[in-house]
Order: C-alpha cells, then sequence, then structure tokens
C-alpha cells in the first residue's frame, strides 16, 4: 500500500514553507485510458478503450477535497479492435459520431477516504447528455518523473455506468447495460 502518499506530495509541493494552493497538471494522452468491458449475449466479455485524454488536475496536496478535476476524450480516439464494430458505434444506433465529437467529465466533489485513495463525483457528458457518476480513485504515484525530469502524477480509478443512460442501450438486456469502466491517468506539472 501506498502509506502517506497525499502527506508525502504535500511536502513535496510545499517544500518553500509556505500554505500550497492547487498545482495545475495537464493530462499525459499517451499514458491515459479508460477501458470499458460489457457482456455481449452472455458468450464473451468485450473490451474497448478510449485513449488520447485532454485536460488538466488542479492537485491540492494539503487538502485533496479541494483539488478538481476536468478532462476531455475525443470520441474519434475510441478504440474496439475491430473496424466494423467501430464503425457500428460511431452510426446511428449508438454515437451518430461527428468530428470533434467529445466525451467529458468534470468533478463535482471529492471525498478522501484513505491516505491514498477518495470518491470523486462529477458530470460525466456523453452523447449530449450529463450524468453524475462516482470514481473510486487511487493516487498512484507522485513526484518527479525519471525521464521527463519534471513532477508527475498518476491515478487508477474504476466505477460502473449504464450505457442506457447516454441513449446508447441499443440491444440491452441481451448485451448488458452495465459497463465495468477502468481509468488509468497520469499528468504532468503544467510549465
Amino acid at each position: 500500500m501506498k502509506t502517506a502518499l497525499f502527506a508525502a506530495a504535500a511536502v513535496a509541493l510545499t517544500a518553500t514553507g509556505a500554505a500550497a494552493e492547487p498545482v495545475k497538471y495537464v493530462l499525459d494522452p499517451s499514458h491515459s485510458q479508460a477501458m470499458f468491458t460489457y457482456d455481449h449475449l452472455g458468450y464473451s466479455t468485450t473490451f474497448n478503450v478510449f485513449s488520447g485524454w485532454e485536460g488538466e488536475i488542479m492537485f491540492d496536496a494539503e487538502d485533496p477535497a479541494a483539488s478538481s478535476v476536468d478532462v476531455s476524450i475525443p470520441l474519434s480516439a475510441y478504440y474496439t479492435g475491430w473496424e466494423e464494430r467501430l464503425t457500428h458505434f460511431m452510426g446511428p444506433e449508438f454515437f451518430d459520431a461527428k468530428d470533434g465529437d467529445m466525451l467529458t467529465f468534470k468533478s463535482t466533489s471529492i471525498e478522501v477516504t484513505s491516505d491514498d485513495e477518495a470518491i470523486i463525483t462529477g458530470d460525466l457528458t456523453i452523447n449530449g447528455i450529463t450524468k453524475s457518476v462516482q470514481l473510486e480513485t487511487e493516487l498512484n504515484q507522485q513526484g518527479t518523473h525519471p525521464m521527463a525530469g519534471k513532477e508527475w502524477i498518476g491515478f487508477d480509478a474504476e466505477t460502473k455506468i449504464l450505457r442506457s443512460d447516454f441513449g446508447l442501450g441499443k440491444y440491452a438486456p441481451n448485451i448488458s447495460d452495465e459497463l465495468g469502466v477502468e481509468i488509468s491517468i497520469e499528468a504532468s506539472k503544467a510549465d
């Protein structure tokens, strides 16, 4: 367990002795992704990935509950592993995708539950529909990135959502309505 990572982050970010304010981190799109799974007719579990995230984390190490998250994911960064499935999902039965369509998440509150865990509640917008979701989140690591030579932070999170909540419920319940979502992100301290 990464005991006291939030406390260690507070010490690192407040080394000047002054009261800390939230520090801006920008997402690393090459190491930020969400994988979601669904049951396909009881025969298999299907895996899909969204990558290419954009956005920022305002991380308050002294008061993590005062932190915030604001991210967007281009729908064009959706990966299914099979071109025909991707074409089907981007069509009128599901996303009816247009150039520039984005999925967004903006935190509304953070409840710190342990030294390195929190529940982040926020507004998730998919297909123009916004619903509140809760992400069970863990701080993986905060420190100097060994290759980039700058402050870096990483989190994992998980949640479950109903695709029908976002107008994507075609073929439910034969194809499960509930999606298991796993998220892993990295972000660098803004210049």
